[in-house]
């Protein structure tokens, strides 16, 4: 067996193809396609079933190979025209794709051991080596590779398997016009089996539609859709959730402010009653005043009016000594500056003189503090 990881040259170029995990994926694929059966994988064109065309002896040797192996479908003299190869076969077989399967007399192959890099572009790994693993220059074969097996220590066993370019044109040449129908041009070994490889040049390999393209797209596009209405729907929903917790702030923000507006209320009028309460207990009480006022008037003196209005007490009456009642009010704690207002007028049905008296409250406006003041002596005293 050859080794060519020997060749600076040839390490170089593996190195470029690198390694991937298309081999895997394949692998993969195969596996799981294998528990369908037969006929699914036919339906959904998952099959490898292929007609092998040989030359022999002026006859075309046509081979169905499918998973069950290889087997004979019939030998036709040629040449042999495309109608009548299909009206043998019949529609179903028809459209099963064709190979050439050349015998092993022409074939040249050669074992060759390569790094794991070179799985994933074996063919063009392969191909640098072509005039040295043969006696002919890469431009006079036809090649493919294949790869046998990996082994442990992660190196590739594979084979180079060519012909020369006269031999593949005359195999080409001998089926005449079925090569338009061809997709590939296959090797067989001493048995007679298929090698797996496939000779005919890249630019003439023929492309079969994969019949699950379209399905696939439409799986694509629906997957698509269903990402984007799960996307609008996410956003939708994102929006809905923000759109709730706005009207969440705006109801809070209502009440904080309705709050905020009661507490000032109330704060309003705790504040109006401290000053009330403040302002009345600064000043004597109508009882204290009238109490007051009875103790000081003589006995014939008659009140027709007593009126407080605020820090102002006003007195209107009848008596025979009104022209000394100011002296009379004068000295006392509840209120001060008492005089008459206005001229005393005469009342000839009493023979009294009807007077208007004002003072000005003061009660005990000093004994009372306000509520700082209540504060700042209750913290003096601590």
């Amino acid at each position: 067996m050859t080794t060519l990881n020997d060749s600076p040259a040839f390490a170089d170029r593996v190195r470029r193809y690198g390694s991937g995990t298309g081999s895997f994926f394949r692998w993969w694929r195969q596996a799981l396609t294998s528990w369908l059966p037969a006929r699914w994988r036919v339906l959904l064109g998952l099959a490898q079933d292929r007609l092998l065309l040989s030359h022999e002896q002026e006859e075309l040797r046509v081979q169905w190979q499918d998973a069950a192996g290889l087997r004979d479908l019939v030998r036709l003299p040629l040449p042999l025209q495309e109608p009548e190869l299909e009206k043998v076969l019949g529609n179903r077989l028809a459209a099963l794709p064709r190979w050439l399967l050349l015998p092993p007399g022409r074939i040249l192959r050669r074992s060759l051991l390569l790094p794991a890099a070179a799985a994933e572009r074996l063919r063009d790994v392969v191909g640098f080596e072509v005039d040295r693993q043969t006696p002919f220059a890469a431009g006079a074969v036809r090649f493919d590779a294949r790869l046998l097996r990996r082994r442990p220590d992660g190196q590739l066993e594979a084979e180079l398997v060519a012909v020369p370019r006269p031999a593949f044109d005359e195999a080409m040449a001998a089926v005449g016009s079925l090569t338009a129908s061809l997709m590939g041009v296959e090797a067989s070994d001493a048995l007679g089996r298929p090698l797996g490889v496939n000779l005919l040049p890249l630019e003439q390999r023929r492309h079969r539609h994969n019949p699950l393209r379209t399905w696939n797209l439409a799986l694509a596009a629906i997957a698509l859709l269903a990402l984007t209405a799960c996307a609008w729907q996410v956003l939708d929903n994102r929006r809905q959730a923000a759109a709730a917790f706005a009207a969440q702030v705006e109801v809070r923000a209502n009440q904080a402010r309705t709050v905020a507006m009661q507490r000032q209320r109330l704060v309003d009028v705790v504040e109006g009653a401290a000053f009330l309460d403040r302002t009345r207990a600064s000043l004597p009480t109508a009882v204290e005043v009238m109490e007051e006022v009875s103790r000081r008037l003589p006995d014939n003196t008659y009140l027709e009016k007593l009126s407080i209005e605020g820090h102002q007490l006003l007195l209107i009456g009848l008596s025979p000594e009104a022209s000394s009642l100011v002296a009379k009010m004068e000295g006392s704690k509840l209120w001060k500056s008492p005089a008459l207002s206005g001229a005393l007028q005469p009342d000839p049905r009493s023979r009294r003189d009807r007077f208007s008296l004002t003072a000005e409250l003061i009660g005990n406006a000093a004994a009372v503090p306000s509520p700082a003041e209540g504060v700042a002596d209750g913290a003096g005293k601590r």
